[in-house]
């Protein structure tokens, strides 16, 4: 049965209109009904936007009022809390290329195991924002617009840049 959920997603439900336009045609509640079908944990009110690819939808999990932008890029093992807000064209990686043999080409050597991905409530993840395998987000973390998360978040830090560095915290000013 997944699999025909996935065949819908990929041939109507990922190409109908974004969930804020004028005519949405329901797109947001057909494909919150799809992915609860195929992601492993599904919670309430969830916001896929169009056009995201998430691969077979294995190994993710997505909380309530969370929501993947437009455009954006997922895949497994990946857990996504409570009121995460996240930009269009967020790529979120769990796995690598394997490069450590050098006696036979990089696009032959296989995939890297996967490296979980953590994101926890309250995150905001700004647009074309890219985070690398193994990283965790802290709570109420802000990652900003095109930043390259490469180390994990620690609560309510404000990161930004390539790779991405401490700019603030929510609890304090600015740096």
């Amino acid at each position: 049965m997944k699999n025909l959920y996935l065949m819908l997603y990929y041939l109507i439900g990922k190409r109908m209109p974004s969930s804020d336009g004028i005519l949405t045609f329901g797109s947001k509640r057909i494909r919150a009904f799809l992915v609860k079908r195929i992601f492993d944990v599904v919670g309430q009110d969830v916001n896929i936007e169009k056009n995201v690819f998430f691969g077979k939808g294995r190994g993710i999990s997505i909380g309530d009022r969370s929501g993947v932008g437009i455009n954006a890029r997922i895949q497994g093992p990946l857990s996504i809390g409570k009121y995460v807000m996240m930009g269009p064209d967020v790529i979120i990686y769990t796995r690598n290329h394997n490069i450590q043999n050098i006696s036979i080409p990089m696009m032959d050597s296989g995939e890297t195991p996967p490296k979980p991905v953590v994101i926890e409530d309250d995150v905001w993840i700004g647009a074309r924002a890219i985070i690398l395998p193994g990283i965790r987000i802290g709570q109420g973390a802000v990652i900003g617009a095109g930043a390259v998360v490469t180390k994990d978040v620690a609560n309510y830090d404000i990161v930004g840049g390539v790779p991405a560095k401490i700019i603030g915290n929510r609890n304090h000013q600015p740096l």
